[in-house]
């Protein structure tokens, strides 16, 4: 119960802290907000194709592997297991491509 209390009020102190934060400029402080959106957009765009393009790179190495593997299984089927890995890794770099593009008309 003890704990619960300084966690209560600890949020309670930063809530009020944030009161202060968002308080608006004298002035009007119109300038100020086109420069934070232009910065927040280009730190989410940043962030999302950084996520994009990492779990892409993990998909591809996926796709490898498991076409390596299935090809030394069955090394008849190696040309067929080749052409689908290849296809696959195709439509994932489209998507981050994709991503790119949106990072593009996010920051325009």
């Amino acid at each position: 119960m003890n704990k619960l209390k300084y966690v209560f009020y600890a949020t309670l102190l930063l809530a009020l802290m944030a009161v202060a934060a968002a308080a608006q400029t004298p002035g009007g402080g119109a300038g100020d907000n086109a420069s934070t959106v232009a910065a927040a957009k280009a730190i989410g765009a940043g962030i999302g194709f950084g996520l994009a393009a990492g779990l892409a790179g993990i998909g591809q190495g996926l796709v490898g592997s498991r076409a390596a593997e299935g090809a030394a299984r069955n090394p008849g089927a190696a040309g067929t297991v080749q052409t689908i890995m290849i296809i696959a890794l195709a439509l994932i770099e489209s998507l981050v491509l994709f991503a790119l593009l949106i990072v593009f008309v996010v920051l325009r």
